[in-house]
């Protein structure tokens, strides 16, 4: 079992170019919640979206190139190893059986996410294997038509970041404000089919990679 103190970040997603945005919030998180570091966990297939237009190679490889040599980043491939659709309850239960029970684990999403989490799988499972950290603009609420069981749980389990959720190894839903930035794969996949490099969006070496591979064309 894992006897460290400091929480454990958890940042999935496709990676459908990693970006800018993505490496602001994990920077963020490292920032603002005392992390140990962030696990990077790109998705295989995944079950709310459609399938990614870059192959798990690419993405990976890209989201290495993008993480470069910052010692608190690392990848964890696990998911792409599944032909199964990539679930994150299956995955935080596979990262326990590893961990423990008491490690704190945080899954970093942003408040668009957290929004859409009761379409989750077994999402109700979440909250007895991990914090979770909503990521979303100061002022930010939870949206009109979301699910009175969402909201009832954000209600109850609401937590600041400075906050004594450390520790427990899960259960808290902590509500980290953060200016987004205006920054989407699919916006940056758009600007590369019609040949304008988004440099403003992308890590250089990760946009030297889609220009050798001739990805998104």
């Amino acid at each position: 079992m894992h006897t460290s103190a400091s929480p454990l970040g958890l940042l999935g997603g496709s990676f459908d170019p990693v970006h800018n945005a993505h490496l602001a919030l994990a920077h963020s998180a490292l920032a603002l919640l005392g992390l140990e570091r962030v696990l990077w966990l790109p998705s295989g297939v995944p079950p709310h979206r459609a399938a990614p237009v870059a192959g798990a190679a690419a993405r990976l490889e890209m989201l290495r190139l993008a993480i470069g040599s910052e010692a608190l980043f690392a990848v964890d491939p696990r998911e792409l190893a599944r032909a199964a659709p990539s679930y994150t309850v299956d995955t935080l239960m596979s990262m326990r059986s590893e961990l423990g029970d008491t490690r704190a684990l945080v899954l970093l999403i942003g408040g668009d996410q957290f929004t859409r989490l009761a379409t989750w799988h077994r999402w109700q499972e979440l909250f007895a294997l991990a914090h979770i950290a909503v990521f979303a603009r100061p002022g930010w609420s939870l949206d009109a038509d979301a699910p009175d069981e969402l909201r009832k749980q954000f209600a109850g389990r609401r937590s600041a970041p400075g906050a004594d959720w450390r520790v427990r190894g899960a259960g808290s839903i902590i509500d980290v404000p953060m200016a987004p930035l205006e920054i989407s794969s699919t916006l940056v996949r758009e600007r590369i089919a019609r040949r304008d490099a988004p440099h403003d969006m992308v890590p250089p070496a990760v946009l030297e990679y889609v220009s050798a591979n001739r990805l998104y064309r």
